[in-house]
């Protein structure tokens, strides 16, 4: 079954799928991007094969998000997908179910903080572009073919809606779900991964030796995956759409703060439009 990694874009996936993938698949529990490849996104267009007479029919997609998911389920084994999918519904076909899934880590990060990372990762010309692509509620990703994002092209249709409707959307999955803050990540990281680890541990049944986790939480600090990425490269960083220059996909981290960056005005807009759950998170 299925264990999602689920988060809005740029808010710490990745960071969270590293560690998971230290822990399970890699035999020193260090970080390693390479082992990326054990936790794949969902969806891909190859999840859909032989499942879809269009690949960009909607209708045709929805309602096969179960049928992917049965098939990939069909080996009876645990496994982790990260999406930056809504948990939507579209007709009578919802994104996701119990049957297939047996949990899900929810990764949220502070919009205001977002907004920088959405900046420079998709190539927004400025910030109000930014903030436009954060509220946005019928925002979707993975359709259009992008010649200078090979991984755009791998990509399904993807609805991700704003950042308050995603938050509110994967925060009513009831079935082992966990909450993890991106800030928390930062601040008490020593807590936040074993947080993880013991969520883990009790869902898939596995003990790992205290000093390997240790090793696990360490190696991948933001400074250490950053580094491997400037000597090792990271296959899903992204092209910058006017140089066509490889981004930094690690890039500003735990330095992006929003209160020495933002905007007055973006801050304030962000801030009015994301109130209540700004506050449900604690960012408020």
């Amino acid at each position: 079954m299925i264990i999602w990694l689920a988060s809005y874009p740029k808010s710490g996936n990745t960071w969270v799928r590293s560690f998971i993938a230290s822990l399970l698949f890699n035999k020193n529990n260090e970080a390693n991007l390479k082992e990326l490849h054990n936790i794949p996104q969902y969806p891909l267009r190859s999840h859909f094969n032989n499942l879809l007479d269009n690949i960009d029919d909607v209708k045709e997609i929805s309602s096969n998000w179960i049928n992917s998911q049965r098939r990939i389920n069909s080996d009876n084994k645990i496994k982790f997908l990260k999406t930056h999918h809504a948990l939507c519904k579209i007709g009578d076909s919802t994104f996701t179910n119990y049957e297939t899934s047996l949990g899900a880590i929810h990764i949220v990060r502070d919009p205001r903080n977002i907004v920088t990372s959405i900046l420079y990762h998709f190539s927004k010309k400025n910030y109000y572009e930014a903030k436009k692509f954060l509220l946005d509620n019928n925002k979707t990703l993975g359709k259009k073919f992008d010649k200078l994002d090979p991984n755009v092209n791998k990509n399904m249709f993807t609805p991700i809606f704003s950042w308050k409707n995603h938050y509110n959307t994967w925060k009513n999955f009831k079935k082992n779900y966990l909450l993890v803050r991106y800030e928390d990540l930062i601040s008490d990281p020593n807590k936040e991964f074993r947080k993880i680890y013991n969520y883990i541990s009790n869902l898939m049944n596995v003990k790992i030796e205290e000093n390997k986790i240790e090793l696990a939480i360490k190696s991948n600090s933001f400074e250490n995956l950053k580094k491997l990425e400037q000597s090792g490269g990271y296959k899903e960083a992204i092209k910058d759409k006017e140089s066509g220059q490889l981004k930094q996909f690690f890039n500003l981290g735990p330095d992006n703060k929003w209160e020495k960056i933002l905007d007055k005005e973006i801050k304030e807009e962000i801030e009015k439009e994301f109130k209540n759950e700004m506050s449900e998170l604690g960012y408020l």
